[in-house]
């Protein structure tokens, strides 16, 4: 059984920073990816970063040059630091994990910027 447990979200104010992270533990096997997605209301799931293996990065258009996605040296453990953050960011911020069993998700963390 493989546990997503995130932590790190909340309400912040336009131009304001959050950090989110995500430990993977279980039967995680070979890791092949792990990255964050985001839901708004109303609105589909959409990536907003990921980080593969061997370190490749990939972020949305609307994210990119404000939010960084890292992962610690074990691999187990990725942090999404989000900067200059606009109300547009608002969403349910879901982390994802894909190895050679499957595809995980977490619970998800609630992300809110607004003034």
């Amino acid at each position: 059984q493989v546990q997503l447990v995130e932590s790190g979200g909340g309400l912040v104010q336009p131009g304001g920073s959050l950090r989110l992270s995500c430990a993977a533990s279980g039967s995680i096997f070979m890791i092949n990816s792990m990255g964050w997605y985001r839901q708004a209301p109303g609105k589909q799931r959409e990536l907003v970063a990921q980080i593969t293996r061997g370190g490749s990065t990939n972020y949305v258009d609307s994210v990119k040059g404000r939010f960084t996605i890292s992962r610690d040296n074990a691999g187990n453990t990725v942090t999404l630091q989000m900067n200059s953050l606009k109300p547009g960011d608002t969403a349910i911020y879901y982390c994802n994990m894909r190895n050679v069993v499957g595809v995980y998700w977490g619970q998800g963390t609630q992300v809110t910027v607004s003034s």
